[in-house]
């Protein structure tokens, strides 16, 4: 039995219920999000970048606020809980948005409204399914964490944001289909996490160690995420964050518009388009997974330098030689096309899971929750700011025509991708002076003989 008395089965069934059914929810928003903008709304990057810039900042908030109010009242359940089914109402809500266009003329003002109401959906939806899964299901899983159950767990959030890809990925473009029925994903997804949420009311049990932590008043604990000089005298976690966040600047700014890149510009089918991503994803992680024994022999940085390059020739290869006129639409075999997508693939699952082990082993013991939020600053907020600003004057400048409507609409060409290949590339300079202390703390490590 778990610390909070849950059976050992119930306890691991709300591991990887709430993890999966999280990180799906969280795909369905970073990859079909995008993709029903342009199917549905209009075919303008610009209400990409503000969903993408504000759910980011939303999803911050959320972290930060949330967190604080978990810790002063010592509960993870009801954050969970309340989180969970939230995320899964606002998620059908989005997909209502759709229904504001229709019977309307397809003005530059109505689309401008109704490209409103869409980034404020999606925040709101970001911004609880923050408050479920980082601060209620994450927070509650470390609560639960011990000696004798630290790996599997740890083995089961390293590998839960994979499936969630690959799953997300396949099974969304399986219920979207080749006749573009969003409405039926954001509802499978919506009422299945809504689902999850309600069984943590009867299934969830905090861990009895748990006790409110109040620090000062609630603005000076709040605020106290803020406090950088503890973060600032740790050299090594500094540059590894500043490689992550160069990282998915890079990242964020071509992934986003990748479904629109494959749907609209090359021509595939959504459910074709989910396939081919699915396969070259699930090979992805099977190529990837011995390289994670590495990790335990403190190769950190070597794997995120081999990451960063496979994730550049992956990118360059779509961008220098995949086109419309060489792509077969109706198949999932397109030989460039999923060795692109491999290449792509393995960086990004590489990357991801070396930085995080790196920088994780890092935190001061007394002040991980602070560092997590500041690693948050890294991962979400600067790149999901930063990368539309890059990306959304390459995609009006090489991707713009007019539509049927006579309104001018934008696609992502390769132009995108060949500029992605070359600025991923960036993340080798912070990733140097990371390297440098790295090594210098493990040699220390040695002399004390700890290594």
């Amino acid at each position: 039995k778990s610390k909070s008395g849950l059976s050992n089965a119930r306890f691991w069934i709300l591991v990887w219920g709430l993890g999966i059914a999280g990180q799906i929810c969280w795909n369905m928003e970073n990859q079909w999000f995008n993709t029903f903008v342009y199917a549905k709304i209009a075919k303008d990057p610009t209400i990409i970048s503000w969903m993408v810039g504000v759910s980011a900042t939303a999803t911050t908030v959320s972290t930060f606020l949330f967190g604080c109010i978990s810790d002063r009242i010592g509960k993870r359940k009801v954050m969970a809980s309340v989180g969970y089914i939230l995320w899964g109402i606002f998620t059908i809500v989005f997909g209502l948005t759709q229904y504001l266009v229709r019977g309307s003329t397809e003005t530059s003002s109505v689309l401008m409204a109704v490209g409103v109401a869409v980034v404020a959906a999606d925040a709101i939806m970001s911004f609880f399914g923050s408050m479920g899964n980082d601060i209620g299901f994450n927070a509650w899983v470390n609560d639960h964490m011990n000696d004798k159950n630290k790996g599997q767990i740890g083995a089961a959030l390293a590998t839960q944001p994979v499936i969630g890809t690959i799953v997300g990925t396949v099974a969304g473009g399986m219920l979207v289909g080749s006749n573009d029925n969003y409405m039926r994903l954001f509802l499978v997804m919506g009422v299945a996490v809504i689902l999850f949420g309600i069984y943590c009311l009867f299934a969830m049990k905090d861990s009895p160690e748990l006790k409110p932590s109040k620090r000062g008043t609630f603005a000076q604990q709040f605020f106290s995420i803020l406090n950088f000089k503890n973060y600032i005298k740790n050299k090594e976690l500094a540059w590894v964050n500043l490689s992550l966040s160069v990282y998915f600047i890079a990242f964020n700014m071509y992934f986003a518009h990748i479904g629109n890149y494959m749907i609209y510009y090359l021509g595939f089918s959504a459910d074709m388009m989910g396939y081919i991503e699915g396969v070259a994803l699930v090979l992805a992680m099977l190529f990837t997974i011995p390289c994670t024994k590495l990790l335990n022999n403190n190769k950190a940085p070597l794997l995120c330098f081999i990451s960063t390059v496979l994730n550049s020739i992956g990118v360059g290869l779509l961008g220098l030689f995949v086109r419309p006129e060489n792509v077969n639409t109706n198949s999932i075999w397109n030989p460039m096309l999923l060795i692109g997508v491999l290449l792509l693939g393995m960086g990004y699952v590489l990357f991801l899971q070396s930085s995080t082990v790196w920088g994780k082993q890092l935190y001061p013991e007394d002040a991980r929750g602070q560092f997590e939020g500041i690693r948050i600053l890294f991962f979400v907020l600067i790149p999901m700011v930063v990368a539309p600003l890059i990306a959304n004057p390459i995609i009006k400048k090489s991707g713009e025509f007019v539509d049927e409507n006579g309104l001018t609409a934008y696609l992502p060409t390769y132009t995108l991708l060949l500029v992605g290949a070359a600025l991923v590339l960036l993340t080798i300079i912070p990733l140097i002076p990371a390297k440098k202390y790295h090594d210098k703390r493990i040699s220390e490590k040695i002399a004390e003989g700890k290594e």
